[in-house]
């Protein structure tokens, strides 16, 4: 398993090296063939199979069980959409390189309203939760910019329920190297980050090392929102921070709290 997934980002890492276009999917394809005579590739007798209905959970909603979960509860799935998405929709729009001269990504409130009609929607129809993911970055790798290049995605993802049983075939050794590339890209901008100011570096280097050692980009920022604002005060630069930034801070801790205490057995 482990060998086929570095042999994967060996061949993705050097088709990406030589700018061959669609590189991640061709990285993919060449590992799951690869894993065919190491046995990890499992091949099917069909290809084609029968999309599952979407009857039993199509607004099957628990209104009275959601009223019952808690302030709480409610907060902490608020702040990891939230969070979650303004980081993936930052990130991306940097490699895209989307972002204005403030480092502010125009049109933010219409990329943030779409995305969270596709989250009601998505649980309304009952699947998984249908947001801003990070992996879109390995489509703006191969070059794609505007809208038609999410309305393509979307064609392709409604081609491929019947085609379930093919995309089953590929093992996850085959797609974890195309995220490590998706990592590698997203890191792209932190040379933007101003190293030499610690009150900016710091903050910068939590936020990013938070992602990984918490499996949340939510996390991450919200750890940031944390130390940047005690910094700034610290070194008599308070002003420098936005008020708002502050109020993320004190909401980044009310998030951050219970998983610590957990963590620490109190």
């Amino acid at each position: 398993g482990p060998l086929l997934a570095i042999i994967g980002l060996l061949i993705t890492g050097i088709l990406m090296a030589l700018k061959v276009r669609g590189s991640m999917l061709i990285g993919i394809l060449i590992t799951t063939l690869i894993g065919i005579p190491m046995g990890i590739t499992q091949i099917s007798g069909s290809i084609i199979g029968k999309p599952e209905s979407l009857a039993p959970l199509f607004l099957k909603m628990d209104l009275k069980g959601a009223l019952s979960l808690g302030f709480m509860t409610i907060f902490s799935f608020w702040f990891v959409d939230v969070f979650d998405t303004v980081g993936t929709l930052m990130g991306t729009a940097s490699r895209a390189n989307m972002l204005d001269e403030k480092g502010q990504l125009p049109r933010i409130k219409q990329a943030m309203t779409a995305d969270a009609i596709g989250t009601c929607l998505g649980a309304a129809l009952g699947t998984s939760t249908v947001t801003t993911y990070v992996e879109s970055s390995a489509g703006i790798a191969e070059g794609g910019r505007t809208g038609l290049t999410a309305v393509v995605t979307g064609l392709l993802f409604l081609v491929s329920l019947i085609f379930a049983p093919l995309a089953g075939m590929i093992p996850s050794e085959a797609t974890a190297p195309a995220l490590i590339i998706v990592g590698v890209l997203m890191m792209l901008p932190v040379k933007e980050i101003d190293w030499d100011n610690f009150s900016d570096a710091l903050p910068a280097f939590i936020t990013i090392a938070m992602m990984p050692f918490t499996y949340s980009i939510s996390d991450g920022i919200a750890a940031g929102f944390v130390v940047y604002p005690i910094i700034k005060l610290a070194t008599g630069r308070g002003k420098e921070v936005h008020w708002l930034v502050y109020v993320l801070g004190v909401l980044s801790v009310v998030h951050l709290a219970p998983g610590l205490f957990s963590f620490l057995g109190m």
